[in-house]
């Protein structure tokens, strides 16, 4: 049978893919902007023959409708990373949150931590081969794909075809539903004068050929606003979204100068606009791997000059870093910031940043606080962080005592807290 042939003969509807599915069954689910959504959305139909079937998925950028209240007795979340779509479900105690680093989900798969009886995922259509490509999402839905018992696939038209190790042979899929919808969109832009000015400390610390790890949102953007006049910067990251593609077509980004997978933009998954999506389809610049090699942290160091921007909720006197929860309420998760800052820490000449604003709350609450609030998970430990950057200047932590470490994120708090921090500093005899 040859693969047209073979594909005919998979492919079904939703209800009849959906058909499989029996209580007690964990799923995995596409993350990113990889979600199966007419799976996902098929999901709720079975919700009445069902019971404690667990559904396990990374940060998902569509909606969740599996975590309704009338559902959780069907369906509980297992989120690894929490996004705003699953939330309330697991503050509330309807849904579930496994701590993980970004880079070890695929094992929690492969070595039957969390063993996967059905992965619902979304793909490219075949290409002459019958191969299909993971697209936007190839970082854990690939090793959770490959670990299932059983693929059930969207194959959606819309779904551009990335490069890299990201393929997946029809064979491989049990059934398949065509589908033709456009991948979920990031609104882009929103950098404030306070976001560009943290940018524009982090760009100085930047040399020309360094590698640079940012995700989305104000503050990589604003990194790369201020990168206009550097030279042959590589991208190593679990994530980029529409800013980069500026940087590629005005020169900066050249990854020449890369030491690990040079001339290519290395990345797990991607999340924008569709001018992104455009951008990666079929681009021989951008290669996409699963997250177990992307966010390894030996691979990371390979990239000499490897920079390493992440951003945090709070940052105490100390210099731990919670990014994960807002006290004892669960708000994200860990995911590649431990792996790269570790990685970017042994990269020859790398630079490992936290990078934050000072205040939160219209300005009324300091992020630089003398102790993390109570319940609060430190994601990346006083013993890695070198460098914290917000938008008053750097902090260097490295090698600091408790005494300088205060003395350097007092300095680069907000002023109207910096009188605050330093009684309390005192009162706790850092200073």
């Amino acid at each position: 049978m040859n693969w047209e042939n073979l594909y005919r003969s998979k492919v079904t509807d939703v209800a009849t893919a959906l058909s499989v599915i029996q209580s007690n069954n964990r799923i995995y689910v596409g993350g990113g902007a990889g979600v199966p959504v007419e799976l996902t959305k098929g999901l709720t139909s079975r919700a009445p023959e069902l019971r404690n079937v667990e559904l396990t998925h990374i940060l998902t950028f569509a909606p969740a409708p599996y975590c309704d209240p009338i559902y959780q007795d069907s369906f509980r979340v297992n989120a690894l990373f929490i996004g705003h779509n699953v939330r309330t479900a697991v503050q509330e105690g309807r849904a579930d949150f496994t701590p993980i680093f970004l880079n070890e989900i695929p094992g929690l798969f492969r070595d039957g931590y969390l063993p996967i009886d059905m992965a619902l995922i979304s793909v490219s259509p075949p290409d002459e081969h019958g191969f299909c490509s993971f697209g936007v999402e190839v970082g854990t839905t690939k090793p959770a794909a490959e670990s299932a018992g059983m693929i059930i696939a969207e194959v959606n038209q819309q779904m551009p075809r990335t490069l890299g190790d990201s393929f997946i042979h029809l064979s491989r899929l049990d059934r398949i539903v065509e589908t033709d919808y456009p991948i979920p969109e990031a609104p882009q832009g929103g950098a404030s004068a306070e976001h560009l000015q943290v940018g524009a400390h982090i760009a100085a610390m930047i040399p020309n050929g360094a590698t640079l790890q940012m995700g989305i949102g104000s503050i990589p953007d604003a990194v790369l606003q201020n990168l206009g006049s550097h030279k042959d910067l590589g991208i190593h990251t679990e994530l980029f979204s529409d800013g980069v593609i500026e940087m590629v077509e005005r020169g900066v980004i050249t990854c020449s100068r890369k030491t690990f997978h040079p001339g290519k933009i290395v990345a797990g998954f991607l999340f924008g606009t569709k001018r992104l999506y455009q951008f990666i389809h079929n681009n021989p610049l951008i290669e996409l791997h699963p997250t177990d090699y992307v966010n390894d942290p030996f691979n990371i160091a390979q990239n000499n000059a490897m920079v390493a921007i992440n951003s945090a909720l709070e940052v105490d006197l100390t210099g731990q870093v919670c990014a994960d929860s807002i006290g004892p309420r669960l708000y994200s998760g860990a995911g590649g910031q431990v792996d790269f800052i570790r990685g970017a820490a042994r990269s020859k000449g790398g630079l490992p940043i936290i990078a934050l604003l000072s205040t939160a709350r219209n300005g009324t609450l300091s992020r630089i606080v003398p102790m993390l609030k109570h319940g609060s998970g430190v994601v990346t430990t006083r013993n890695d962080v070198h460098f914290v950057v917000t938008e008053f200047g750097v902090a260097s932590l490295y090698g600091k005592s408790i005494r300088q470490r205060a003395q350097a994120l007092i300095g680069i708090a907000h002023p109207n807290f910096r009188d605050e921090l330093t009684h309390e500093a005192k009162k706790l005899g850092y200073l």
